[in-house]
């Protein structure tokens, strides 16, 4: 059971014991080993934190060490891409969702949220005046590949996926 914050909107944060909205899932297939971790989260700036922490330590579980260059990567990230659903995918109700999945190379990170507005296709050039913006240029560089992909049956999904050097440790 993971231990997780309530987070009801305006009220007080108070921690609690719930596995409500986490599916982790670890699968093995031929001798190939693919571990993934999914849960969704409230479109909020503390759900985005809660999202890059829980990543962080299933990444730690997986192996990769809070402290290594895929964990930072990775939590990089994920705040950019949780933070670009709450600000820009935000619909009233929804949550939105996160999904891990490593393979025996990379990383995959899946971010979904239910706004059907596709982000730009490419990372944009904000002016060294701007004072935000630079989230899929963090993307674009950090990132193997990334995109954007329809989700059914409402909003899309963005997705970014990290080669790893090495196999993880223990």
């Amino acid at each position: 059971m993971l231990k997780t914050m309530a987070m009801s909107g305006d009220g007080p944060e108070r921690e609690t014991e719930s596995t409500v909205g986490v599916l982790g899932q670890e699968a093995h297939d031929a001798g190939v080993e693919e571990r993934t971790f999914a849960a969704q989260f409230t479109s909020s700036a503390r759900g985005a934190q809660l999202a890059r922490r829980l990543a962080v330590r299933r990444l730690e579980h997986w192996g990769h060490p809070p402290t290594s260059d895929l964990s930072g990567t990775v939590a990089l990230l994920i705040a950019e891409l949780a933070a670009n659903a709450v600000r820009h995918g935000r619909v009233p109700g929804r949550e939105f969702h996160l999904r891990l999945e490593a393979r025996p190379c990379l990383i995959r990170i899946e971010v979904s949220d239910a706004s059907p507005d596709r982000p730009p296709t490419g990372p944009p050039e904000p002016s060294p005046d701007d004072e935000s913006g630079r989230g899929l240029l963090l993307v674009d560089v950090l990132a193997s590949r990334w995109g954007a992909t329809p989700r059914v049956p409402i909003g899309k999904t963005v997705w970014a996926e990290v080669a790893m050097a090495s196999r993880p440790e223990g």
